[in-house]
């Protein structure tokens, strides 16, 4: 065939897969007005990991998995617009990291409200001025982020999806390298990069700020400044990139949550959020997790924070793998609360690839 001919077919076959996206969408509105009427939630994990896992076998090729899964996203995001006016609260503002997982778990079509903390995004979905929010939980080179945790002590929202997000940090600046004499961005992002600080910019005052997208804007604004942000901030906010992938450990990634007013269905391989307090007795802890190894479950973290309602009292934040819902997760539940002053069920979720 020649060049015109195979040009006049893809014109063929746009026009077929317009069609059916339009079709696809009137299914959508339908899906959308029976969740309405029945109170149901629009966003349903364990249902977005069934279409993804089903598009990954129906994908035979020569289409890359990767961009299979980047183009329903965005069938999907534009499915979730539809269905009703979401909007997503994010640790903001535009181009911080927390920004980006967002973007990559709900795609272009939705709303993002950029919130100023962390505590501002429990609040806007608590008041349901936003349907879900979006928070960072733990990076692997740094460990916990704390604000996240005491939120969710206060807190009844749930746990509705979790999202890794490989960290790649880039210097920015208007200035030339030699020219900075102050570095701003977030205390974490400066601890990921702290032997390429002192070796390349050893002389630099580092001063933290509450997000990288912030440290951007006080770059392009104070003379000898740079900043340590993502490289989706340099084309957002039009500022050179003096270096890029200086974070010290190649591989590292934070985990964000998604937050909601329930968490969803089991889909098989899911992930258990809880957070408890025990008594001050000898082995109360020790009595706690036990339950978990009677069950043969497999606790993949445990996050301890003060309580802050007595001194040197704690709370316990733990991942185990299943679903609230399986039954011998729900066993181990029942008899984990016969040790705890209190125990909550913050969440079971998909467990999103790393």
């Amino acid at each position: 065939m020649n060049l015109d001919n195979l040009r006049n077919e893809i014109d063929s076959l746009d026009s077929e897969i317009v069609r059916l996206l339009n079709e696809r969408i009137n299914v959508v509105l339908k899906i959308g007005e029976a969740k309405k009427k029945d109170g149901a939630e629009i966003y349903v994990p364990s249902r977005e990991r069934e279409v993804f896992d089903k598009i990954q076998k129906l994908n035979t090729g020569p289409l890359p998995e990767e961009s299979a899964h980047a183009i329903y996203r965005e069938i999907m995001s534009a499915a979730l617009a539809m269905e009703a006016e979401m909007k997503i609260a994010y640790l903001g503002p535009e181009a911080t990291f927390t920004h980006q997982a967002a973007r990559n778990k709900f795609g272009a079509s939705v709303d993002y409200v950029p919130s100023s903390t962390i505590g501002e995004v429990f609040d806007r979905v608590q008041n349901r001025t936003v349907d879900y929010g979006v928070v960072p939980i733990e990076n692997s080179t740094e460990g916990a982020v704390t604000h996240t945790f005491d939120q969710f002590a206060s807190t009844p929202l749930k746990i509705c999806a979790e999202i890794y997000l490989p960290i790649s940090l880039t210097l920015l600046s208007k200035q030339a390298r030699d020219e900075v004499t102050q570095i701003f961005s977030k205390q974490e992002a400066f601890g990921q990069c702290r032997s390429w600080l002192r070796t390349h910019m050893p002389n630099a005052t580092l001063s933290p700020v509450e997000s990288t997208a912030h440290a951007v804007q006080l770059a392009l604004e104070t003379p000898g400044s740079a900043a340590i942000a993502s490289a989706m901030a340099s084309d957002m906010y039009k500022i050179e990139v003096l270096a890029t992938n200086i974070q010290d450990i190649q591989g590292n990634t934070t985990r964000f949550l998604v937050i909601g007013q329930k968490y969803g269905a089991a889909t098989g391989t899911d992930k258990t959020s809880i957070v408890f307090g025990v008594k001050h007795k000898v082995g109360a802890l020790y009595d706690a997790l036990s339950v978990f190894k009677a069950d043969q479950i497999n606790m993949t973290k445990i996050e301890s924070r003060p309580s802050k309602n007595k001194a040197w009292e704690y709370y316990f934040f733990v991942d185990i793998d299943g679903h609230a819902g399986d039954e011998k997760v729900a066993r181990a539940l029942e008899d984990l609360q016969e040790h705890c002053t209190l125990m909550t069920i913050l969440g079971s979720y998909p467990k999103a690839e790393v």
